[in-house]
């Protein structure tokens, strides 16, 4: 099964209220309401796409280490995947769907990290609920993500229905701003130059991970 159709399975189960997500129906008009908000902004549009400049970052590691962009892009093209956090099961199919992808990205010769705002332990809990071997980078305050312009900040009544949902962000990410990342996947070749670029301002889509691969194909490394 695609992503995409996992994904989609997985909505309408969750709006259909089906154990053991038991979601209340009155919810879903209010995250609609956001996510209609969120792509009539224009903001995707506005993120970082093929053909600029990535910005370079150094992000630490679920373990603590310090990751370099510039050191990864050193072995060959690097896939970026930017994601909300543990908390979003979209999220969650993604980064075990990449994690399925990770050796045919190795053999093209790439790097892939996944980045959320979200702390260390956080993303130690990403990285082992969803049993992934690839480096899970923690974005403090979202600044990396809002150097590709995909940060933004959530409307209040949003954030009223996350506390009544006991999905208090300022405790998943150790800040107190209520803002995620609009889920994104960049290629970047050696050079820094973004190749290949995805911005969804509608949470619940995703690319296939497979989309990457001509990409790298074309952009690896010998």
């Amino acid at each position: 099964m695609s992503l995409q159709a996992t994904l989609d399975a997985f909505k309408a189960d969750f709006r259909a209220g089906k154990p053991p997500y038991n979601a209340p129906a009155d919810i879903h008009p209010i995250m609609d309401r956001a996510t209609q908000e969120l792509i009539s902004s224009g903001q995707a549009t506005r993120a970082l796409k093929a053909g600029d400049q990535m910005p370079h970052f150094i992000l630490n590691h679920a373990h603590g280490q310090p990751v370099s962009s510039r050191e990864l892009l050193a072995q060959g093209p690097l896939v970026i995947s930017f994601y909300r956090g543990v908390w979003c099961p979209y999220c969650n199919f993604e980064l075990q769907a990449l994690e399925a992808a990770l050796p045919a990205i190795r053999e093209a010769g790439a790097n892939l990290v996944a980045i959320s705002p979200q702390i260390a332990v956080n993303s130690l809990k990403s990285e082992r609920n969803n049993k992934l071997t690839f480096p899970i980078l923690s974005d403090t305050n979202n600044d990396v993500a809002a150097a590709f312009g995909i940060r933004h900040a959530l409307p209040n009544y949003l954030v009223e229905l996350y506390k009544k949902l006991k999905n208090h962000l300022p405790a998943f990410n150790g800040d107190d701003s209520w803002t995620l990342p609009i889920p994104a996947r960049y290629v970047v070749a050696p050079n820094g130059i973004i190749v290949y670029a995805e911005v969804n301002p509608d949470y619940t889509h995703r690319p296939e991970p497979e989309d990457v691969l001509p990409v790298l194909h074309q952009y690896s490394v010998a």
